[in-house]
C-alpha cells in the first residue's frame, strides 16, 4: 500500500537537503521513497514511500532529522482528508487554560494552575480536579468571566483549520472539559458547527462554586466522538481529533487522525501524531492540503 510521510516545519525551516537525507535513510532500510511533493515550499512536504510500516518510517525520519524542529506523520495515502474535526479548546484552539486565567481574578491562579497541570498530565482524576478547582471560585463575580474572555487568544492556525475543513464539507465541533461560557464564544468566532462542554452555575451574579451535571470528562469526549461519527454516518477512520491533555487521550487514540498538540508528556508519548513545533495548520498539511487551498479563517 502506498503511504505518505508528511513533514511540517516553521516557515522556511524545511529544505531540499532535509528531504534528500530522509530519502537516503528510508532507502537504507529497504523502503522505496518517491519524489517529494511540496505542499508549501520551505514549510511542508509529502514524501511518498512503500516497503516500510508507517511507524517505522516516522522513527527513521526522527533519527534522520536529528532533533530538527519538524513535525511529521506517516499514513496511508488513501483517506487522508477527514470529514469530522473534534477539537479540545484550552491550550489547543485557544492558547490558555481559561479556568486558570479566571482564577487569577480570585487571586488563585498559581494554586489552581498547578491542579490543572497535574490533571492534564493524568496525575489526578479529571472530574475530582474540576470540582475542586471550581469550588475554590465560589463567590467570584461573573464579570470575571467577561474579563477572562477579553484576554483569551486564539491559537495560530486554528481559524485556518476550521475554515478550510468546513469549506471542504467537514463537520467541526469543540469538545472541552472547560465551560460553555467560553466554548460558545470560541465556536461563534471561528465557525465551529457545535460545542460541547461543562456549565458553571451562577446565582445572583456570582459563581456558586458548582459545575452542572453531567460533567464532561475523558469518557464523555470519546463518547462525543463516537456519537457524532455515527450521526454523520462516518467511520472513525474519517475523523480528526486534537488536544493536549490526559482527558483528550482516549479520543485522540480512537480517531483516524488523532493529534497531540503541544501536549503534556503523557499524551505526547501515547499519540501517533504530534505537533510540537508548528501551528494548527499542520493538521491541514497532514491531510494533504496545499498552502493555496488553506483559507485564512
Amino acid at each position: 500500500m502506498s503511504q505518505i510521510l508528511t513533514l511540517v516545519a516553521p516557515a522556511g525551516g524545511l529544505a531540499a537537503p532535509d528531504l534528500a537525507r530522509l530519502r537516503s535513510a528510508l532507502e537504507a532500510l529497504g523502503a522505496l521513497p518517491g519524489t517529494p511533493d511540496w505542499l508549501s515550499p520551505g514549510e511542508a512536504a509529502d514524501l511518498p514511500f512503500t516497503g516500510l510500516a508507517a511507524d517505522q518510517a516516522m522513527a527513521v525520519a526522527r533519527r534522520a532529522l536529528a532533533g530538527a524542529p519538524v513535525d511529521l506523520y506517516a499514513q496511508p495515502a488513501e483517506g487522508r482528508r477527514k470529514s469530522l474535526l473534534l477539537a479540545d479548546m484550552d491550550s489547543t484552539i485557544v492558547t490558555s487554560e481559561t479556568l486558570d486565567e479566571l482564577a487569577a481574578y480570585a487571586g488563585l491562579k498559581e494554586r489552581i494552575a498547578e491542579i490543572t497541570r497535574r490533571s492534564m498530565n493524568g496525575e489526578l482524576d479529571f472530574r475530582q480536579a474540576l470540582v475542586e478547582r471550581v469550588g475554590m471560585l465560589a463567590g467570584l463575580p461573573t464579570e470575571a468571566l467577561e474579563r477572562t474572555w477579553a484576554e483569551t487568544q486564539v491559537t495560530a492556525g486554528a481559524a485556518a483549520l476550521v475554515a478550510t475543513m468546513r469549506a471542504n464539507g467537514a463537520h467541526c465541533a469543540i469538545v472541552s472539559g472547560g465551560f460553555t461560557f467560553f466554548t460558545g464564544r470560541v465556536a461563534d468566532k471561528l465557525g465551529f458547527h457545535a460545542h460541547y462542554s461543562n456549565t458553571l452555575l451562577v446565582a445572583d451574579g456570582k459563581l456558586t462554586g458548582k459545575v452542572g451535571e453531567p460533567i464532561l470528562d475523558r469518557d464523555a469526549k470519546l463518547a462525543t466522538l463516537k456519537r457524532l461519527a455515527a450521526e454523520l454516518a462516518l467511520p472513525l477512520s474519517a475523523t480528526l481529533t486534537v488536544g493536549d491533555g490526559a482527558n483528550d487521550l482516549a479520543m485522540i487514540q480512537a480517531a483516524g487522525l488523532g493529534v497531540a498538540f503541544r501536549a503534556k508528556p503523557v499524551v505526547a508519548a501515547a499519540a501517533r501524531a504530534r505537533v510540537d513545533h508548528t501551528d494548527l495548520r499542520a493538521l491541514l498539511f497532514f491531510q494533504g492540503y496545499r498552502a493555496a487551498e488553506i483559507l485564512p479563517g
